[in-house]
């Protein structure tokens, strides 16, 4: 299960997981979005099932869940990559901006995560040593920047949250990983790096250029995988030393 499954990160990785053979469920409030997606991954050969999902709330992660589950079984992996933005300096920020980001970026994370290491508990993930949870962070969790306090704040919450949920279930068979993109060019972003202000950004960076959108596919791929047995709670950054 890949939430945020519409657009930018979720919709490559969930093309690098079909291209990989998984069986994957497309998590997304756009509907229509997922369902698009969907008919171009089966139109490959893959086996896809698109659900409706808001993360923020908990009777709609479970719908999504039942759904993913009557269509392809007990979900093994979830992919928390469901977020949002709301730039601005912390002094201008309004308060209903500041909880919608951490309402979807956390809270959200937290709700969608937890209600797939429940079912896998109850399944025999301890046996099976089966589980995988890889939350989607960010490499603003380490840095200090202008305006994405709150964004920064929430990822930077979600880096911890990974190692307290691997912590927690690290008896139960399922592995929890961070990974921490730096900057790629996404619809989250293209406003800002097609900017002047943004084109500054990137020469300011050692290498001058933004990432890939695949950059982060074999980094989650293996995380995934039976080649991760023994990965859990760890922090991975992946930003072609952005962050340097």
């Amino acid at each position: 299960m890949i939430t945020g499954a519409s657009s930018g990160i979720g919709e490559q990785l969930a093309k690098a997981f079909v291209a990989h053979g998984a069986q994957v469920v497309l998590a997304a409030r756009r509907v229509k979005r997922i369902e698009r997606l969907a008919e171009e991954l089966r139109s490959s050969g893959g086996t896809v099932h698109p659900v409706a999902m808001d993360v923020v709330d908990p009777a709609s992660v479970a719908a999504a869940f039942d759904s993913a589950e009557e269509a392809l079984g007990t979900i093994d992996t979830v992919i928390a990559n469901a977020g949002i933005t709301k730039p601005g300096r912390s002094t201008d920020l309004p308060a209903e901006d500041i909880a919608s980001v951490f309402d979807t970026n956390l809270k959200g994370l937290y709700l969608t995560v937890r209600e797939g290491a429940r079912r896998l508990i109850e399944t025999g993930s301890r046996e099976r040593e089966n589980g995988r949870m890889i939350l989607i962070g960010s490499i603003t969790a380490e840095m200090t920047n202008q305006g994405d306090a709150a964004y920064a704040a929430s990822k930077a919450a979600v880096a911890h949250l990974g190692r307290q949920f691997a912590r927690e279930w690290v008896r139960q068979g399922i592995n929890v990983n961070t990974i921490q993109p730096g900057y790629i060019k996404t619809e989250l972003t293209d406003g800002w790096f097609d900017s002047e202000g943004g084109k500054r950004q990137i020469e300011g960076w050692h290498r001058r250029r933004i990432m890939d959108l695949d950059a982060l596919d074999n980094a989650a791929v293996f995380l995934a995988s039976d080649a991760a047995r023994y990965v859990t709670g760890a922090t991975l950054t992946i930003d072609d030393g952005q962050s340097l």
